[in-house]
């Protein structure tokens, strides 16, 4: 099989710096993007007609809980706010074991390919029954999506005036050593890298403020980022002001949690000054639009962001709080909430895609992702406008407005994911049918 692919007759959104659009051609070689023209001529290359279709740079998932795929729709949490729906289900995850881990891992993966995603992060934060981060990186493997794994923790529980209980949370050496452990065993800083590693102890309500700052110098050592959740609801922002003194931009600052290898998931509540200070520190933001409304935590301020300068990138969050892993939904619902909040011109369909594709790979640090331009890597979104949703569309590249919510063809490094609507790399019926073997064992 030749190892060059051409991709023929597609609108191409290229999110490229200066934002171009047009109707033409893609080379693909080596893993890498090497032309993009209005037409190209590569004879011994493998040919794929796009003839009606959009190309867009893969969308990039940058804040999910992988594990939370086996317990969606759970009963209690359906209608709880954020810290009453952990109530209700730290005590259900803390049944899970390896197989829970990297299988209900696949299956999210496998949902988020199908919505155009090519690379995600995945924070994991409970290791119960010899579970270990190493079983969803297998599982993205398997998958093969771009895959940054990060090594969440929790150490305060409950006796300790946490939120989780002590069954779930780890001794803050043992964070530390396993954190070494898997940097320096799945980190790969190249360009092109398939798997990265980043530090994320959970919340400043599951971790210690020493935790916090030693997995900041931990991570400055072994130089690989930092994520959290921050100031995702009202609850959190009390915490913080009663627990700590201060807001919970402040408290980032002053333990080292600001800067361009830094992203905050949610963010709902930053105010003008924290949001002043993440746009200085270069510090991202995970936008979780679905999952905030679905816990009632807010509108993030995200025109605010983009306008003062934050890097800002979109996330699925867990599907115990989402029920569902569409990134291409998820940027549909980042517009909305938007014009919501601040009226109809206030994000358009191709600012959100965006956010989606290069606002991602930006918070990430991933610049050699994000964007259909020579010399990135060959991540590719096709999205077919063809069918009975853009039917009647003016604008078929407003994919946002009127589009698939189910990419057509998905490349990975070059690699073809998805083909024709369907996973290629794993067999998804067989999958399925495994979570929920799982899923009624622990409902059991």
């Amino acid at each position: 099989m030749s190892k060059k692919k051409l991709i023929r007759n597609a609108h191409i959104l290229t999110m490229d710096d200066a934002r171009r659009e047009f109707v033409g051609d893609l080379l693909i070689e080596g893993g890498v993007i090497r032309e993009v023209a209005p037409t190209i001529s590569a004879a011994d290359a493998e040919v794929h007609d796009a003839t009606g279709c959009v190309l867009t740079p893969g969308l990039v998932n940058t804040h999910h809980h992988l594990y939370q795929t086996l317990t969606r729709a759970v009963p209690g949490g359906q209608d709880a706010l954020l810290f009453g729906w952990l109530q209700t289900l730290y005590p259900i995850w803390s049944r899970f074991g390896p197989e829970e881990m990297f299988v209900s891992a696949q299956v999210g993966l496998a949902e988020l390919a199908l919505s155009g995603c090519t690379m995600t992060s995945d924070h994991l934060y409970l290791f119960p029954n010899g579970s270990r981060l190493d079983d969803t990186i297998a599982a993205a493997g398997e998958v093969g999506l771009r895959f940054h794994a990060t090594r969440g923790a929790m150490s305060i529980g409950e006796s300790d005036g946490g939120l989780p209980p002590d069954s779930l949370v780890e001794k803050e050496h043992a964070i530390l050593e396993d954190s070494i452990r898997v940097v320096d065993a799945f980190h790969d800083a190249r360009e092109g890298a398939m798997v990265r590693v980043a530090l994320a102890p959970c919340s400043p309500f599951s971790v210690s403020r020493d935790l916090m700052r030693d997995a900041a110098i931990l991570a400055r050592d072994k130089e690989v980022m930092l994520h959290t959740h921050l100031a995702e609801n009202d609850e959190d922002i009390a915490y913080s002001e009663a627990m700590f003194g201060c807001r919970p931009g402040q408290y980032a600052e002053e333990l080292g949690w600001t800067g361009d290898d830094v992203w905050h998931a949610h963010c709902v509540k930053l105010d003008g000054s924290e949001i002043e200070l993440f746009a200085r520190s270069k510090t991202g933001v995970a936008h979780c639009p679905c999952s905030n409304c679905r816990l009632g935590s807010g509108i993030a301020p995200v025109r605010a962001m983009r306008d003062g300068g934050v890097k800002v990138g979109l996330g699925v969050d867990g599907s115990a709080s989402n029920d569902a892993g569409n990134l291409i939904l998820e940027a549909r619902q980042a517009m909305l909430l938007q014009r919501v909040a601040k009226g109809a011109d206030a994000m358009s369909a191709r600012e959100a895609l965006e956010i989606a594709t290069r606002g991602g790979a930006e918070v990430l640090g991933r610049h050699d992702c994000g964007q259909i331009a020579v010399g990135k890597r060959a991540d590719i979104a096709i999205w077919d406008t063809r069918g009975i949703e853009s039917a009647g569309s003016w604008d078929p590249a407003a994919l946002l407005l009127a589009g698939p919510v189910k990419v057509k063809d998905l490349f990975v490094e070059g690699r073809q994911i998805v083909s024709s609507g369907y996973i290629t790399s794993i067999d998804v019926p067989l999958l399925v049918e495994r979570q929920n073997r799982l899923a009624r064992g622990l409902m059991e």
